[in-house]
Formats: C-alpha cells, sequence, structure tokens
C-alpha cells in the first residue's frame, strides 16, 4: 500500500472516531442530567473543539470575508466540525424517540447507567487537574453547591412561541457545552426541553431553525471565554467542573420521589418536583422492585464504558505522537 493510500485510510479512520464521539455527545444532550459537554471531555476532542469554535469569529472577517474560503475552512478546523456535528445530528434525529421510551419504560436501569458513567467522568476530569492544592477545594464545592441547587429547581412551561425557541437554543448549548452541566436539563426546568424534542420527532424546520441560530450564537459568545478560563485558570476550571458532575449526581440517581406533579401542554402528568430516596424507600413509596442488582450492573457498564473511552482516547493520542 502506498504512503498516499495510508494516510488516506488514517485520515478515514480518525473521521470515523469523530463522528461516532457526535453521535455520542448527541446521544448524551437528549436526556436531561447528562452533559455532551462531558463525553468530549472523556474522549478527548473537547480542546479541539473549543479551539475550533473560538476561531470562527476571526476567521470569518480575516479569512471568508475576503474570499479565503480554503483558509477560513483550515483556520477553524472544518472537517473536524462538520464531521462531529453530523455525528451529532444523526444522533439526536435517530435516537431521540429511543432513548425518551427507555427513559419512560425503563427508567432505573437508564438513569442507572448514566449515573455511573458520571461517576467515572468525575474521576477522569479530576485527573486532569496539573496540581491539586487546598485552594482547588472553594471552586470544587462552588461547583457542587451550584449543579446541586439547579437540579432542585422546578420544572416550568414556556409557550413554545419564537423567541422561546431561540433564547432555549442560547441557553442550552452554553450548558451542553461545559462538561457537568446539562442543557437538555436546562431546556426542561425552562419548560422547552418537549416542545425542542417534539420539534425533532416532527422535523418542524422553523422552530429548528430558531433554535440553532440559538445555539449558534451562544456557543460563539461562550466559546472563546471557556477557552480563556482554561488557558489562565486550567486547574481552577477543572476543579469547578469536576464540582458541577458531583452536584448533578442527585439528578441521575435512580431512585426518585416525586414530590410535586404539574399537567404539559399535551395533557399529560409530569413530575414538577423530585428529590433522590434509598432503594428501600423508593420501593416502600411504589410498591415496585427497585432493580437494585440490574441497576449496579448498568451503573458499572456506564463506569467501564468511560475507562474503555479513556483507554481508546490515550491509545489514539500516542499513535497521532508518533505521526508527528
Amino acid at each position: 500500500m502506498s504512503e498516499q493510500s495510508q494516510n488516506g485510510n488514517d485520515r478515514s479512520h480518525r473521521m470515523a472516531g469523530v463522528f461516532l464521539r457526535g453521535m455520542a455527545m448527541g446521544a448524551a444532550d437528549i436526556v436531561p442530567g447528562v452533559s455532551g459537554g462531558t463525553i468530549a471531555f472523556i474522549t478527548g476532542i473537547y480542546f479541539r473543539l473549543l479551539e475550533a469554535i473560538s476561531a470562527a469569529p476571526v476567521a470569518f472577517v480575516r479569512q471568508l470575508l475576503r474570499g479565503q474560503v480554503a483558509g477560513f475552512w483550515r483556520d477553524i478546523d472544518g472537517t473536524f466540525l462538520v464531521t462531529l456535528l453530523a455525528g451529532i445530528i444523526t444522533s439526536v434525529v435517530s435516537l431521540a424517540s429511543v432513548i425518551t421510551w427507555l427513559l419512560d419504560a425503563h427508567p432505573i436501569l437508564i438513569w442507572s447507567f448514566f449515573f455511573g458513567l458520571i461517576v467515572a467522568s468525575v474521576w477522569h476530569v479530576g485527573q486532569q487537574i496539573r496540581r491539586w492544592a487546598p485552594v482547588l477545594f472553594l471552586p470544587f464545592v462552588a461547583g457542587a453547591i451550584f449543579a446541586w441547587w439547579v437540579t432542585t429547581l422546578p420544572a416550568s412551561e414556556l409557550a413554545p412561541s419564537a423567541l422561546a425557541f431561540l433564547g432555549a437554543g442560547a441557553l442550552a448549548i452554553c450548558a451542553m457545552i461545559l462538561p457537568g452541566i446539562s442543557g437538555s436539563f436546562l431546556l426542561l426546568i425552562i419548560g422547552m426541553y418537549a416542545p425542542v424534542l417534539a420539534a425533532i420527532k416532527g422535523v418542524e424546520l422553523v422552530p429548528l431553525g430558531l433554535f440553532m441560530v440559538g445555539c449558534l450564537v451562544g456557543l460563539l459568545s461562550v466559546a472563546r471565554l471557556i477557552t480563556l478560563a482554561f488557558r489562565y485558570f486550567h486547574d481552577l476550571v477543572l476543579a469547578l467542573l469536576t464540582g458541577f458532575m458531583v452536584g448533578a449526581l442527585s439528578k441521575v440517581w435512580p431512585w426518585q420521589e416525586t414530590l410535586s406533579w404539574r399537567t404539559s401542554s399535551a395533557g399529560h402528568q409530569v413530575p414538577l418536583s423530585q428529590t433522590p430516596v434509598m432503594p428501600d424507600a423508593w420501593a416502600s413509596l411504589y410498591g415496585q422492585d427497585p432493580q437494585v442488582l440490574l441497576a449496579l450492573v448498568m451503573a458499572v457498564i456506564g463506569l467501564a464504558l468511560v475507562l474503555g473511552l479513556e483507554v481508546a482516547g490515550k491509545k489514539t493520542q500516542r499513535l497521532a505522537n508518533r505521526s508527528v
């Protein structure tokens, strides 16, 4: 095989890996309580994604407005971004119905899987801190308290207007890009989760277009800020994000007691506020099998998945370093 063919195959494999990472991010973003940013972080593409997005405004002015399309594409790492976005969109469109059905039919098992995934992610992100120091406990605790407080906010319901879809996109994408903060959960809190999911299922182009514009505005405004924060306060930011994930664990705890209910716009009864309880207490409340053993198995699978992604990411990085 020629060197050119080998390079082409390597590039195809790398792009296939990026596409699969995008699918994993899309699947995570559908589920309230799980962050696509966490998936990006543990699969080793988080900083590349931030750099590519941060470069877009400057590249647009310096390259694209001057007709230098190739330079613009190179500066924003266009092939990477488009491949990742294709994976995210493919996952959201194809898995939205499946994941919502699983959450409805097997909630304990699915939430157990995500609980294990986030626990392993806490360990993984914490490992990236270059030098632990007592001062880092302050942002860690602050992040945990803030994320926990967000998870206790009751869900509301906005009228699904054009402005609501636009604002929901901006808010959700800002959260989705941060490990530990779930954009879909924030959508749930402001009452836009169901309308956005319905628009995806029904392929409603106008609401989805407004939502995507909001995502674009939010993404371009926050990515540069996050990139600078990592550049100058790397360990502080990682400690804060680790705290975010620890605080968010209460939301993905498999056994929840529903304290109050509300009626959705579709006329269905949905939880308004919930609190985590132990499996035996949950069984007493609802008279159902808490499925503790199966839940433990699913949590271990989620944990193993993150560890496997970490090993695969390190292997890919070693191969990339050898080819340089």
